[in-house]
């Protein structure tokens, strides 16, 4: 039997806060074994003005480490943090999440036939010290018709998603090509996050 076996009965699970309510977060976590408690980060999330993307998720990763860690119990205080950001960018322009329906149409067909990139930032916060990482992955979506955008949000996957889409669903099936980190489009590259933890002695594999 292998002694790295995540299902070991005398291994311990790594366990972190998660400054995020995403599920899509949590599982990946924990296909890596690390189990986490939710407390979501609350802040504002509006672009600065001229702030290129890269530097809108590394700023927001980096505030909602910190916004999480005020929020904290005297029995978390001592636990690491982690928090993440997701955008989507064509040509610098950040495309965040949808404000309504209208809002992600839009974006969905200024996406169309095109290639743009998602950046996604992850921090980690151990005793008030922050580090972030970035993980940008160039993606090509095909040219998608009025018919499959509407199709797409009557479905209601465009919610809450950076670019209105998210690449663990329905428009997966729109995406030609990726060059980058396949869990960093979904909110969390796995290879950085794991290394980011490593470093910090959080993560042993």
């Amino acid at each position: 039997m292998l002694k790295n076996n995540l299902h070991h009965p005398e291994m311990i699970l790594p366990r972190i806060i998660l400054a995020s309510r995403s599920p899509r977060r949590v599982t990946l976590l924990a296909q890596i074994g690390i189990e986490c408690d939710i407390c979501p980060a609350d802040i504002d999330e509006r672009a600065l003005a001229d702030e290129l993307p890269q530097d809108y998720v590394l700023r927001l990763a980096h505030e909602k480490a910190l916004a999480c860690a005020k929020l904290l119990t005297s029995s978390q205080h001592t636990m690491p943090i982690l928090a993440a950001d997701t955008t989507v960018a064509l040509s610098d322009c950040i495309l965040g999440k949808p404000e309504d329906e209208r809002d992600a149409r839009a974006m969905l067909r200024r996406l169309s036939g095109k290639s743009h990139q998602v950046h996604t930032a992850v921090a980690l916060c151990v005793k008030g010290e922050v580090e972030v990482v970035i993980s940008t992955t160039q993606v090509e979506m095909m040219s998608i018709s009025d018919a499959q955008v509407e199709y797409y949000l009557a479905a209601g996957e465009h919610v809450d998603k950076a670019g209105s889409y998210g690449i663990q669903g329905l428009a997966g099936a729109w995406i030609s090509k990726i060059e980058g980190s396949y869990t960093g489009v979904m909110g969390l590259p796995i290879y950085e996050t794991a290394a980011l933890l490593r470093k910090h002695h959080i993560f042993e594999c």
